[in-house]
C-alpha cells in the first residue's frame, strides 16, 4: 500500500546581511513515503553561500523538533523519523558540531558556493497519512 505524503523540510536562515556574506536555500522535500518499501526514502535540498573571496565561514543546523540523533517531523501529534546530512554516503548528521553531529565550513569565492542537504527517512514508520514538517534553523557564523 502506497500513501500519498508530501514531506518538507523547511529552513528558516539567520544571517547578519551587513557583513560579507549572504545565503539562498532550497529546503529538503521528501515526496511521497511508503511503509512497505525497503529502503530509506532519500532527498536532498541546497544551502549557497555567497561570501567575499577569502572570507571563512560554517554552517550549522539546528536539531529542528528532535535532536542530532533522531529529528522527527510532525503532522499533529504524529511524528516521522527523519535526519539530514553533510554528504551524499549520510554517514555524518549535519548539525552543530555536539551530539556527533558535524557542522560544514568553506571558504568565500566571490560567488555563491552550493552546499548539499542530503535527507534520509528510515523505513519502515508506520504513521497516518498526512503532511509532515519539521523547521530547521540555518546558522551561517564567517
Amino acid at each position: 500500500m502506497i500513501v500519498s505524503w508530501l514531506i518538507a523540510v523547511a529552513f528558516t536562515l539567520i544571517a547578519d546581511q551587513a557583513r560579507a556574506c549572504s545565503l539562498n536555500y532550497t529546503g529538503v522535500v521528501f515526496g511521497k513515503y511508503d511503509f512497505y518499501n525497503d529502503a530509506a526514502l532519500l532527498s536532498s535540498g541546497n544551502i549557497d553561500v555567497s561570501c567575499a573571496s577569502g572570507v571563512g565561514y560554517t554552517i550549522t543546523l539546528s536539531a529542528g523538533n528532535g535532536t542530532y540523533e533522531q529529528r522527527v517531523m510532525a503532522s499533529g501529534a504524529h511524528l516521522l523519523n527523519y535526519n539530514l546530512f553533510t554528504a551524499a554516503n549520510r554517514a555524518l548528521v549535519w548539525g552543530d558540531a555536539t551530539y556527533g553531529s558535524a557542522r560544514v565550513s568553506g571558504s568565500g569565492s566571490g560567488e555563491a558556493v552550493n552546499h548539499v542537504v542530503y535527507g534520509s527517512i528510515p523505513p519502515h514508520q508506520n504513521v497516518p497519512a498526512g503532511n509532515y514538517s519539521d523547521t530547521v534553523t540555518v546558522m551561517i557564523t564567517f
